[in-house]
């Protein structure tokens, strides 16, 4: 599986999110909130987070609408 992997300077839930649904699978990196993993376009929540993290993936969740698959 090919993993993307993306460093954002700054937090852009919208970028993020825009980057989750074309990608698929992958990796961002955030500034000042790590790791985020995302898997079908869907922000993985990590087992361990802090709050703000909690927050942000919610967020990234609702914002995140998959994009129609290609038949």
């Amino acid at each position: 599986m090919d993993m993307t992997v993306r460093i954002f300077p700054l937090y852009a839930p919208r970028l993020i999110a825009k980057h989750a649904r074309i990608f698929r699978d992958g990796v961002v990196v955030v500034k000042n909130l790590g790791r985020l993993e995302f898997r079908d376009g869907r922000f993985v929540m990590p087992r361990h987070c802090r709050p703000k993290l909690r927050e942000v993936v919610v967020e990234l969740n609702r914002m995140v609408k998959p994009a129609p698959v290609a038949t």
